[in-house]
C-alpha cells in the first residue's frame, strides 16, 4: 500500500510539474497569435492552431480565454517575441525562439545556461544559413489518402509531404502557413500542430555520449519561462 500511494504521489507531482512549465507557454503563444491576428480564431489559423495545441495539452477554457483576453490588455505591449542562437558541445546550434516582457533577463538566463553547459551565445543572424525556415502543418497519417491529399496541397503552397511514426508532415515555404494550413483543414483534417520551424540544412550525427550531453543542455534551455521553441541541427 505504502509503495503504491508512493507511485500515485510521484505521478502526481510530475503532472503537476509538467503543467506548471507547459501551461505558461501555452498562454504566451495563444496571447501572441491574438495579438499579431486578431482575437477571433475564425480569422486567424495562427490563433485557431494555438487554441488546439492548449486543448490537446488540457489547457482550462478559461486560462485559453484569459490569454486571449490579454492580447488586447495593457501587458500587451511590452510583451514581445524574439529570437537567439547559440553553439553547444559536438558541433550542436540552437536556434532559440522566446515571448518575454523583459529581453535583459531573457538573454542573461540564456548565456547564464550555455556558460555552464560547454556553450556559448552568438550574435543574432549568424546562424540564419544553418537553418530554412519553413511552415509545417501534422496531421495523423492513417486512414487518408495521402497522395490525393499531396495532390491537394500542392496549390496550397505544398513542396513535401514526409511521413514518420504515423505522423504526416505538410512543409512548405514559411509564407505559405496560412494557406498551407487553411488547406489542410479544407479537407477536413485536424492539425496535431502546426507553425513555422527551422529546419537544419547540415544536420550534425551524434554518439550516445555525445547526444545525451546535448539533450541536457537542451533541457535547461526549454526549462527557461522565456523560452517558447528551441530548434537543432541534430539529425
Amino acid at each position: 500500500m505504502g509503495r503504491a500511494f508512493e507511485c500515485r504521489r510521484r505521478a502526481k507531482e510530475a503532472r503537476w510539474d509538467k503543467m506548471s512549465k507547459v501551461f505558461p507557454k501555452l498562454s504566451k503563444s495563444i496571447t501572441l497569435a491574438a495579438k499579431n491576428g486578431g482575437p477571433d480564431p475564425d480569422m486567424n489559423p495562427a490563433l485557431r492552431l494555438a487554441i488546439h495545441t492548449a486543448k490537446s495539452e488540457n489547457l482550462p477554457k478559461d486560462k485559453i480565454d484569459a490569454a486571449i483576453k490579454r492580447a488586447t490588455g495593457n501587458d500587451a505591449a511590452s510583451f514581445v517575441e524574439i529570437s537567439y542562437e547559440g553553439k553547444g558541445p559536438h558541433g550542436s546550434l540552437f536556434y532559440i525562439e522566446c515571448a518575454t516582457d523583459n529581453t535583459n533577463r531573457s538573454v542573461t538566463n540564456l548565456k547564464t545556461i550555455f556558460n555552464k553547459n560547454g556553450g556559448q551565445m552568438v550574435n543574432s543572424g549568424q546562424l540564419d544559413f544553418m537553418f530554412t525556415r519553413k511552415a509545417v502543418v501534422e496531421f495523423e497519417a492513417e486512414g487518408v489518402e495521402l497522395e490525393e491529399i499531396e495532390l491537394e496541397l500542392i496549390d496550397h503552397g505544398l513542396e513535401e509531404l514526409e511521413v514518420e511514426d504515423g505522423i504526416a508532415r505538410a512543409i512548405g515555404d514559411y509564407t505559405s502557413f496560412a494557406n498551407l494550413t487553411a488547406g489542410v483543414e479544407k479537407l477536413g483534417i485536424s492539425p496535431k500542430k502546426a507553425g513555422l520551424e527551422r529546419i537544419p540544412t547540415q544536420p550534425v550525427e551524434l554518439t550516445d555520449a555525445q547526444m545525451e550531453e546535448v539533450e541536457s543542455l537542451l533541457e535547461k534551455i526549454e526549462d527557461d519561462d522565456d523560452v517558447q521553441v528551441v530548434f537543432t541541427n541534430i539529425g
